[in-house]
């Protein structure tokens, strides 16, 4: 995981946000810097306080002033699809990249490329009420880039999905992340280790720790270690377990060991 030099895109400083009815603190405290190519994974139970923060930062709570600035270079994923059941995946893409300010012109480029991307040219002139989860999902998230987003905010983009799409959303993530700033809120472990370079856990409005997931898992990884070394093909190790892998690799044969 590397650091720009030019410091982060999105910083936040002593974050608080505490809502009137019942006077619960949402966000209490919370201090977060996001870089520019990498993907943060924002780690946390429900009622953390990591849909609270998004909504924040894109302008849904109590930020009032240049949002028609920050927008311009802003993308969103809520939670839930927003989609219009009528139009089709193709007028979708039209109708965000206008309203980002593309020429029609350089919307038809993008939408080549991201129906392409998100693997949907088949279904390019269907409407979205006839798509199915995944794929609507998949659009949702293809949105949030469209028009060149500099700053996109993924809240828990592959929630509900089955395994093919949830695979398809991490590999549009990856190729996208360059050049920008992704904040990405997940309640998977695996997918904030796979796909995050930095990992920020937070907990009943506060941050709890931040870093590359190494850095977190040699911190404060608990657990148990699996060892297992092979042994030359055909000289097999009896009742012994092992794992038989390429034999350039030679080593002497061990037993399976667990390490508490």
């Amino acid at each position: 995981s590397w650091l720009p030099l030019l410091g982060p895109w999105v910083s936040i400083r002593n974050l608080v946000k505490i809502y009137s009815s019942g006077g619960k603190i949402a966000v209490n405290g919370l201090s977060l810097d996001f870089y520019e190519g990498q993907i943060t994974s924002f780690l946390g139970h429900n009622g953390a306080g990591k849909t609270t923060t998004m909504s924040i930062l894109t302008g849904l709570l109590d930020i009032c002033s240049d949002m028609d600035i920050i927008r311009r270079t802003m993308g969103v994923c809520p939670q839930h699809n927003v989609l219009f059941d009528i139009l089709t995946v193709e007028e979708h893409i039209w109708f965000y990249g206008r309203l980002k300010g593309l020429s029609g012109v350089q919307v038809r480029e993008e939408m080549e490329q991201i129906i392409q991307d998100v693997g949907l040219p088949h279904k390019r002139r269907d409407q979205t009420k006839n798509l199915s989860g995944g794929m609507q999902r998949k659009l949702s998230v293809a949105i949030a880039f469209v028009g060149g987003s500099k700053v996109v905010i993924l809240d828990e983009p592959t929630a509900g999905v089955d395994p093919y799409s949830r695979r398809g959303i991490w590999d549009l993530l990856l190729k996208y992340r360059t050049g920008r700033t992704v904040i990405l809120s997940t309640h998977y472990m695996d997918e904030a280790d796979l796909l995050g370079d930095r990992v920020a856990i937070i907990s009943q409005g506060r941050l709890c720790c931040c870093g590359s997931s190494l850095f977190l898992k040699t911190k404060l990884g608990t657990g148990y270690y699996l060892t297992l070394v092979k042994r030359e093909a055909g000289r097999g190790l009896g009742k012994e377990p092992c794992l038989r892998l390429n034999p350039a690799q030679g080593k002497d044969p061990v037993k399976v060991t667990v390490h508490p």
